[in-house]
């Protein structure tokens, strides 16, 4: 079967109707220099049975390495019935549900997404996500400008993901108001506070931080909260590796106005980067600051639970000037994956899983250390990731021949720090064998001795 099933009188008609002359008419505006000059040298048609046969002999060609790459996308196991849910058609092809009495199943599912989200932040209310992690820090900021009127300065952590900031730096060149500025950390891998407090004034609208942040490390986010407080700024906390929040103090607790993260870790495979869901919660007095758009639970004329949107400040629903943000739909799919699996996972199961990640970095890290001889940069605590020093010359390509990516060399990631040239960032998850870190640690090892 052809995959445009249309006929040749199917084509005169629709010629017709446009009024063109033929279908290559409809390809004039392309300057010709880069249209197709020949005919494409493609190989003839097969059957589906053998095409299958022809995708697996290409797949066993391939060569499945462990991996302990993290830096903002993790590797966690899926379990299966995610996938299925996602694949229903109800759910695979739906979009925004601008009418409730046909969408009450993905309005339901929204707002279970916002009450999961809103119990991990600990705070009052979450919207029904955002594109990814960065975006979602980006609104924040952008957000922090609208209640603090008259400020200008933001504070961000030097410790948060390197990709966030420059999201942040991007949305602002069009805002016209707020400069970033880079709070430096400590020698121990967390923000430095004395120099937070040296920083800060009147004019600052609100001080950023990573939970944890990009080196894997837990920050002292209620000291920072406490400094942001006294000059009125709104304190901002940004999470990449978001089953962290499973094991560590909510940011809602710690005093934080908004928290946002990226949601990959629920449920999303790292599928080359993407796609991702952001998070975005904060307290009820900012609600109506708040992007992105918000499901409510209300009654019918009945007396009957049923499921609207409310608060949708998008420029789709009201005049652009009055729009929070401009945002047109939001990761919807991938919020229903990270809504099923929090839901497989429950409030024990995520806790299990995050103190698994956090034991078996701490165990993995202790034994690059003792059996490899690579310290540790930072000494502060972390939760499943953490920065080595890397052996020296060109040992990357022959830690991945023994079998295992090591990690993310921070070098091209920051450029403008010579410091990182030498550093690895290495994340440890559940689905790392023990057969994985044996070769980890003997790679580093033979490497280093070499």
């Amino acid at each position: 079967m052809r995959y445009v099933p249309h006929s040749d009188s199917d084509v005169q008609r629709m010629l017709d109707v446009t009024g063109t002359a033929s279908v290559a008419d409809l390809f004039a505006s392309i300057p010709k220099a880069l249209r197709e000059k020949g005919a494409l040298a493609l190989p003839d048609g097969l059957g589906e049975q053998e095409v299958l046969a022809s995708l697996e002999s290409l797949a066993h060609r391939n060569r499945v390495l462990g991996t302990f790459q993290g830096a903002g996308s993790y590797n966690h196991f899926v379990p299966s019935v995610v996938q299925q849910v996602l694949s229903r058609s109800e759910l695979a092809t739906a979009y925004t549900p601008y009418q409730p009495e046909v969408s009450q199943g993905t309005l339901q599912i929204c707002f279970e997404f916002q009450t999961y989200i809103s119990i991990m932040t600990g705070l009052d209310v979450a919207n029904a996500s955002m594109y990814d992690g960065a975006s979602a820090l980006a609104e924040a900021v952008l957000m922090s400008l609208r209640i603090g009127r008259k400020r200008s300065r933001i504070l961000i952590s030097e410790g948060v993901h390197p990709e966030y900031v420059g999201v942040v730096e991007t949305y602002l060149d069009g805002f016209g108001r707020g400069a970033v500025e880079r709070i430096p950390l400590g020698t121990d891998g967390r923000t430095d506070m004395a120099a937070l407090e040296e920083m800060i004034d009147d004019d600052v609208a609100c001080v950023c931080i990573g939970y944890p942040n990009f080196f894997g490390v837990i920050e002292d986010l209620g000291r920072a909260s406490a400094i942001a407080a006294k000059h009125k700024a709104l304190t901002i906390s940004a999470t990449s590796e978001m089953l962290a929040l499973a094991l560590l103090k909510s940011p809602g607790e710690c005093g934080v106005d908004i928290a946002v993260a990226e949601g990959q870790s629920l449920g999303l495979a790292m599928s080359y980067g993407g796609p991702g869901v952001g998070l975005f919660a904060t307290k009820r007095s900012h609600v109506r600051q708040m992007p992105g758009r918000l499901v409510g639970e209300t009654v019918d004329d009945e007396g009957r639970r049923g499921y609207v949107l409310t608060l949708s400040t998008r420029e789709q629903h009201i005049r652009r000037e009055k729009a929070t943000s401009n945002i047109c739909t939001n990761q919807g799919l991938a919020a229903v994956a990270a809504t099923v699996f929090l839901g497989l996972a429950g409030r024990q199961g995520l806790r299990g899983l995050a103190v698994l990640n956090a034991s078996r970095a701490a165990e993995v890290a202790a034994r690059i250390e003792s059996e490899a001889g690579l310290r540790r940069v930072y000494s502060a605590p972390v939760f499943n990731e953490f920065v080595i020093e890397a052996p020296g010359g060109d040992w990357f390509a022959d830690v991945v021949a023994h079998g295992v990516v090591p990690g993310v060399r921070l070098g091209p990631m920051f450029p403008d720090r010579p410091d990182m040239a030498g550093h690895l960032l290495v994340t440890v998850t559940e689905c790392n064998t023990p057969d994985q870190v044996d070769t980890l640690v003997r790679s580093l090892a033979a490497r280093r001795a070499a």
